[in-house]
């Protein structure tokens, strides 16, 4: 059966307006939590981008949902131990309702310190290999690791959960979720795509079924639909843009400038934008149908109280069996 989540957009609202949302979302009905890991929003429209792990601890004393990050990039702005510290604090802290989402990354947010932003097979070869490093701290042991991309010396997390920290994998593009089948314990996309989610579920060999696949989405709820799809196109122009641009471009900026290019028609096709509960709940059983196991909705805009009330009363009774 398929669950219901709540995205929170830590590119759009401050630490304490997330924290807030998150509250909001147990009360509305959703069961889960996502929040984005950014550096740098999107736009500068959107102007926010907290550190994800310190709202996270926060939201441990806010909210009894499970919470995970959609998605950390543990490779390059931030080595692969520390993330795991992060991590394994993070669940210790939500008593074990924590999942680590992790994905190859972008360049806006990982080329900050002045590193080599590597094309996308090399990004994925050194994804395997942080989610390796960081399998082993979660165990609670000492690790030396000297691999082709990271080194770690005699390092030992001593602030662990009782059980390891789960790991799934973002992933768009077909060696992606080969990749989150593979090493994963589950599988995070942005889109409805059934081939992906079986993609990913081959890849898992016999244990597939069991892994659970996340799917996200983004909608303008309101009661004026111009309106609605005018703050999607001003906020999040970007659900417009062609994925290898999302991972390329280095600043808000460059975003701003390639998103000249995205007209309201198109963000009006890719984001529901409006009052109408059955165009809401279409857009949320398409990723049931595609075979996703929790669905999670992201608000754009200010209405956030608007939202929580109109998917409490009108979307979530139609798809939460």
């Amino acid at each position: 059966m398929t669950e219901y989540g709540y995205f929170l957009a830590a590119e759009e609202h401050g630490p304490a307006d997330l924290v807030e949302q998150a509250r909001m979302a147990e009360q509305a009905g959703f069961s889960h939590l996502w929040i984005s890991d950014h550096y740098h929003p999107w736009n500068d429209a959107q102007g926010q981008s907290s550190f994800v792990w310190s709202v996270i601890g926060a939201l441990a004393q806010a909210t009894s949902l499970p919470v995970q990050t959609a998605v950390t990039c543990p490779t390059i702005r931030i080595h692969p131990a520390i993330v795991a510290q992060a991590a394994a604090t993070s669940a210790v802290l939500l008593e074990g309702r924590f999942r680590l989402g992790v994905g190859s990354g972008e360049a806006l947010n990982e080329h900050v310190l002045g590193d080599r932003w590597p094309p996308a097979p090399i990004r994925l070869e050194m994804l395997e290999e942080a989610v390796m490093v960081m399998r082993q701290l979660f165990a609670g042991r000492r690790v030396t690791h000297h691999g082709k991309h990271y080194t770690v010396e005699n390092a030992r997390l001593y602030t662990v959960p009782e059980e390891p920290v789960p790991i799934d994998i973002a992933a768009f593009g077909s060696a992606a979720a080969a990749l989150a089948g593979r090493v994963g314990d589950g599988f995070i996309t942005m889109v409805p795509d059934a081939e992906l989610v079986a993609r990913f579920r081959r890849g898992s060999g016999a244990g597939g079924n069991s892994k659970p696949a996340s799917g996200g989405l983004k909608v303008a709820y309101g009661p004026d639909p111009d309106e609605a799809l005018r703050t999607a196109h001003r906020l999040w122009p970007t659900e417009g843009l062609p994925g290898e641009v999302l991972s390329t471009l280095t600043t808000p900026g460059q975003f701003e400038q390639a998103a000249r290019l995205v007209t309201p028609e198109r963000v009006a096709g890719e984001v529901v934008c409006g009052d109408d509960a059955e165009a809401h709940v279409a857009a949320l059983n398409a990723y049931a149908e595609a075979g996703f196991d929790t669905v999670y909705v992201n608000q754009i805009g200010p209405d956030q109280r608007g939202f929580f009330d109109f998917y409490r009363t009108k979307v979530l009774p139609q798809v939460a069996g």
